[in-house]
């Protein structure tokens, strides 16, 4: 009976790549070109994709467990160590832009949109490297944000549920792709919350009283 705002399911459905990337597929929502594959089924991924391509491990989180391979030797070598962890493996079409959205959806609704830019010398916006960086950002008001942006990340967050979610997508030139949809995402002071301020949060705990005083409501009878 406790109010939550990320229920066990949205985690679960976010937390499994493998069935975020089915399900995004079967209700038609664009993604880098994604292939699931076994231990021995690299020619497949190197047939589908071609190179650069990147591997990910199905229930990583915060850039961790993936890896870009440019070739078929580097591909060997890290798919082998990333088998030893785990059964399954993505490998999604390597798609380069400066920058990736980020759309923070709260129960429904676009609460704030970001651009998180690659860092510096980096493929990714986190380098987990020595030097442990992440590069610049930009935030704006969702009323100023692409509305093909907005779209897309409001259809992958909805079919996830009605929690908190961190949407992050690619403006590509065949358009916008969701790279992936994030439970729990993370609100730093002065980044996502460069527009709204306080309010942003506001919004956070109007959405929880909201579900407090729906379940002290009392239940209607049976028939």
């Amino acid at each position: 009976g406790m109010v939550v705002i990320d229920d066990p399911d949205s985690i679960l459905r976010c937390t499994n790549k493998i069935y975020l990337a089915e399900l995004l597929r079967t209700n038609r929502v664009a993604t880098p070109r994604t292939v699931v594959v076994r231990a021995g089924g690299l020619d497949e991924l190197e047939q589908t994709l071609g190179y650069p391509m990147v591997l990910k491990v199905p229930d990583g989180s915060f850039s961790l467990g993936v890896y870009k391979v440019e070739g078929r030797r580097q591909l060997e070598q890290v798919a082998r160590r990333m088998f030893k962890d785990s059964e399954l493996l993505l490998g999604q079409a390597y798609t380069y832009t400066p920058f990736d959205w980020r759309v923070g959806v709260l129960d429904g609704q676009a609460l704030y949109v970001c651009q998180y830019f690659m860092s510096s010398g980096h493929w990714q916006i986190y380098d987990h490297g020595a030097a442990g960086k992440e590069g610049e950002h930009r935030t704006f008001a969702v009323e100023e944000s692409p509305a093909p942006v907005l779209e897309t990340a409001l259809k992958a967050a909805n079919l996830i549920g009605r929690g908190f979610y961190g949407v992050d997508l690619k403006e590509t030139p065949a358009g916008v792709v969701v790279i992936e949809v994030n439970d729990n995402p993370s609100i730093d002071h002065g980044v996502e919350d460069q527009v709204l301020g306080e309010r942003l949060y506001e919004r956070i705990m109007e959405t929880f009283m909201a579900r407090i005083e729906a379940g002290k409501k009392p239940a209607l009878p049976s028939k």
